[in-house]
């Protein structure tokens, strides 16, 4: 396990040190914020269509357009009708620590967003909860052969990134280390998308941290990935009203509140279902994936 930084702590950073070491538990955090998604149901891979005006901010965020055929496995799923079952792999983001109930983390959003916008799939979506909170990049590689090739799915969303600055993990360790495990999972057939980490006090208050979030964007572009740019998404539903500090902020400053979730869940819908549009076609047959 990776030693602890040498810089010295500020008050914001002790305390996140502290929730981490703490392990696993529920945060109080703001109320709920009413945010509900409509989907169209007769355009079902059609992005624009599927997203109401209403979301428009989300186009609207500096986040990089998919890769054509960044998410083939998606797209065949989309384009026979099967079932689609996705692991929520991370931290305490993906746990939902900072959530008022598990039901309000992202995952539990994500699924009940993509069986409204899918629903082809006659409601066969299913997102695995595999986030543990407080864990780094070795904890996560480490239980990445049970708690994601075994189970087999479609797609994993790999959060990660935050923990690392905050218990002093070396960078470039990693680097190599994220950029090892996509590769194991694309191996197995499992398509990827990463998340980075958010913006948060905390990691403000931790020098070199967003360098995590960097290397994420890289690893990213290097292999062809999708990444959910958290950190950018978060700072605009601040600067365009979307949220206030209160209802995006848990009260540690480290993780995220119910409407935070609540809009974090929308813009992963929205990136599996631009990633794997990219890749489907219409033809006389019927959908086919575009190799």
């Amino acid at each position: 396990m990776q030693g602890l930084s040498t810089v010295t702590p500020t008050p914001l950073r002790s305390q996140a040190l502290a929730l981490l070491a703490a392990g696993r538990r529920w945060l109080p955090a703001a109320a709920a914020l009413g945010v509900a998604l409509t989907l169209s149901s007769t355009a079902v891979l059609a992005y624009a269509e599927l997203f109401p005006t209403e979301f428009a901010s989300l186009e609207d965020a500096e986040t990089a357009d998919p890769v054509p055929g960044t998410l083939p496995r998606v797209a065949q799923r989309i384009a026979t009708g099967e079932p689609l079952r996705v692991v929520a792999f991370g931290s305490s983001s993906t746990e939902g620590i900072g959530a008022t109930t598990r039901s309000a983390s992202y995952p539990a959003r994500l699924e009940a967003l993509l069986r409204r916008a899918l629903p082809q799939l006659g409601g066969e979506v299913l997102v695995d909860n595999r986030g543990i909170g407080g864990e780094a990049v070795d904890e996560m590689v480490a239980r990445l052969d049970r708690d994601v090739i075994a189970p087999e799915p479609d797609l994993v969303i790999w959060q990660t990134g935050s923990n690392d600055p905050l218990r002093g993990v070396p960078l470039e360790h990693f680097r190599r280390a994220t950029l090892a495990a996509v590769a194991r999972i694309r191996e197995a057939g499992i398509d990827v998308v990463l998340m980075e980490p958010q913006w948060c006090p905390a990691l403000d208050a931790t020098p070199g941290a967003y360098r995590f979030r960097d290397a994420v964007r890289t690893i990213g572009a290097e292999l062809g990935v999708p990444v959910i740019r958290r950190s950018e998404l978060m700072r605009d539903w601040i600067s365009k009203s979307r949220l206030t500090r209160a209802e995006l902020f848990a009260s540690d400053g480290l993780h995220m509140a119910d409407g935070g979730y609540a809009l974090l869940a929308e813009a992963t819908a929205a990136e599996v279902v631009r990633g794997a549009d990219a890749v489907v076609t219409e033809t006389e047959a019927g959908p086919t994936v575009v190799e």
